[in-house]
């Protein structure tokens, strides 16, 4: 038998209608029934999961160390004592020596020399010879018109023979005018020559000339 009569089989092409058609009744049936209604809220459900911890077991008690033994102190060793001998010196004997008593040697007399005689030397300083005094010192014009006055003090080197070979204004009098002309003219001026022990010395003199106006 072929193909086509196999589809011309109207029995066979029957009960395969008639089993769609049960399955689909059951498939309402469930619907009507609230059969799927009960498999969806049990799937809806959640899923419920709980962590179980793994209880660990308490660690054991720590136990204490046991005492150290006691040890007994072993008794000390025994040393015997050293022996010691004493050596007995015998007594010296009795000398007699001769004492002779030794006068002590003469002691010489020590007679202190006098210290020299000593003296500071005598300084004498020059000083203007009076019977050759030098002309007195002209006031300069010009200072007398500016009315100038004060007091300088001069330095000379005065030689043995009384002459001054060096002189300087120690201190002015303010007015250069009146120094120079201080200075010129008591250059000129005789002295007595210092003297050191009486002998003359070339030495310094200090001259002090006061510029006054009348």
């Amino acid at each position: 038998m072929d193909y086509a009569q196999q589809q011309r089989d109207p029995t066979k092409h029957l009960v395969g209608l008639a089993i769609v058609a049960l399955l689909h009744v059951l498939i309402i049936y469930a619907l009507v029934t609230g059969l799927a209604h009960k498999v969806i809220d049990v799937i809806k459900k959640p899923i419920e999961t709980k962590i179980v911890e793994e209880v660990k077991p308490p660690p054991p008690p720590e136990t204490p160390p046991p005492p150290p033994p006691k040890l007994s102190t072993p008794p000390p060793p025994f040393i015997p004592p050293p022996e010691v001998q004493i050596a007995v010196t015998p007594p010296p004997a009795a000398t007699i020596t001769a004492v002779t008593a030794t006068p002590p040697p003469p002691v010489a007399a020590i007679v202190p020399t006098p210290p020299p005689v000593t003296h500071a030397p005598v300084h004498v300083p020059p000083v203007i010879d009076a019977a050759r005094s030098c002309a007195k010192p002209e006031y300069p014009p010009s200072s007398r018109r500016a009315e100038e006055s004060g007091t300088v003090t001069l330095r000379f080197l005065i030689d043995v023979d009384g002459r001054a070979i060096k002189a300087e204004v120690g201190h002015t009098s303010g007015h250069k005018r009146l120094d120079e002309a201080a200075l010129a003219a008591l250059s000129l001026c005789k002295f007595k020559a210092g003297t050191v022990d009486g002998k003359p010395e070339q030495t310094w003199a200090q001259v002090q000339y006061v510029w006054r106006l009348e």
